[in-house]
């Protein structure tokens, strides 16, 4: 093949074999050559290399002016990999190639495939672990009605498995605001992992989590809905966001009465 790649692309065709002798020594037996002349290749790709969950094979096809000016043709081959999850990885791939266009790209689109493998793996893990969903007592207000849930979490992918369980409820899902925050605690970093999420009532996530902080609470998500009455309530409505939370976390036992007086500051 060497001999029939035009000047142009003797550049491309020697960082192909850079590209292919680096990927080669990178992953070892998972990489492997179908057709050196056509430029054909495979790598097998798992989402825990010691004890695999989820693999996909990523088979490609190098044309001569790849990296320079085309991308590598590709093929993934997974039976569990289908219709919208195929259609997602497909574009995060496409997107990469953009952001470094002109570049040699095969690295970064396996680890991109890895990463997704083991994110799907992490999801099918927790599909049954959801953790234990409390629902609080509503207040109302001017025909808005406010109603606190709360959820033990201690990684970021259960906080995501509880929103998704919670909007499972159609009328969670048809609030105007679920407005959450979560503290988590890792030990071997001795700090917390925590976020929140104003979900289009500004600034209410952020004063949600700074009443987790002064609760000094941790390992727990709250969520809280809002449902509109047409009435605008000023700032009446963070108040009752943060009223609704302590209630719950004093309810779930994660911290004491004694700490009421603190929500009325917000």
């Amino acid at each position: 093949m060497a001999d029939t790649i035009s000047p142009e692309n003797a550049g491309d065709l020697q960082s192909q074999i850079e590209e292919i002798e680096a990927l080669s020594s990178i992953y070892g037996d998972e990489w492997c050559v179908i057709d050196e002349a056509s430029r054909i290749f495979c790598i097998k790709i798992s989402s825990d290399l010691e004890e695999p969950k989820l693999t996909a094979c990523l088979q490609i096809i190098l044309p001569p002016d790849y990296p320079s000016a085309a991308p590598p043709i590709y093929q993934i081959n997974a039976a569990w990999l289908r219709g919208l999850e195929r259609m997602t990885l497909a574009n995060s791939l496409e997107d990469l190639y953009v952001e470094h266009a002109g570049e040699s790209i095969l690295f970064l689109w396996v680890e991109k495939i890895r990463e997704f493998l083991i994110e799907k793996s992490q999801i099918t893990e927790t599909d049954e672990e959801v953790p234990p969903i409390k629902h609080g007592t509503t207040i109302t207000d001017r025909r808005s009605t406010f109603q606190p849930h709360l959820a033990p979490v201690v990684t970021p992918r259960q906080v995501k498995v509880v929103l998704d369980k919670l909007y499972e409820n159609k009328k969670i899902a048809s609030a105007t605001h679920n407005i959450y925050a979560y503290r988590i605690y890792c030990e071997d970093k001795q700090s917390f992992l925590q976020d929140c999420e104003d979900d289009g009532e500004t600034a209410a996530g952020g004063r949600l989590l700074h009443l987790l902080q002064i609760l000094d609470v941790r390992n727990v998500m709250v969520v809280v809905s809002r449902w509109y009455g047409g009435i605008l309530l000023g700032p009446d409505r963070f108040k009752h966001i943060n009223n609704c939370a302590r209630n719950i976390l004093v309810q779930e036992g994660y911290t004491s009465s004694a700490v009421r007086h603190y929500s009325h500051n917000f």
